[in-house]
């Protein structure tokens, strides 16, 4: 079972892989980081991915009466060149944790870096 750097290590070994992170959303804080940033630096990336998280969690639209008993499972946002595949990871202990992969849009596959993504934070052992 694999722990944080297995993870975001396997997670940049996805075609198209720029960064990987794993965030506490509840802090704003990367847990760790792997590649380039976005922003430039990993904490502000990490910070910013919070407040979209926040966002998408705390709205009705997203988690309405009839989706509360299944709660989100990813986001994913596309931008001009890149996607971003936010991934949501249960844990045990009370905690919010999400994985965020930013991968090129023309070196990637969206569905196949979401499947291994996916795979990844199930895989993912904390402790």
């Amino acid at each position: 079972m694999p722990g944080i750097d297995e993870c975001l290590a396997g997670a940049m070994s996805i075609a198209g892989a720029r960064s990987a992170s794993l965030v506490d959303w509840g802090s704003g804080l990367a847990l760790g980081s792997l590649g380039e940033c976005p922003t430039g630096d990993h904490e502000t990336s990490a910070a910013e991915t919070t407040d979209l998280v926040r966002a998408a969690v705390e709205s009705q639209t997203f988690t309405g009466a009839e989706d509360r008993r299944s709660p989100l499972q990813d986001v994913i946002v596309t931008a001009g060149r890149s996607y971003h595949l936010i991934f949501f990871i249960d844990t045990v202990f009370d905690s919010r944790l999400i994985l965020h992969l930013w991968l090129d849009r023309a070196q990637g596959n969206l569905a196949a870096a979401r499947y291994r993504l996916q795979a990844l934070a199930e895989e993912l052992v904390l402790g």
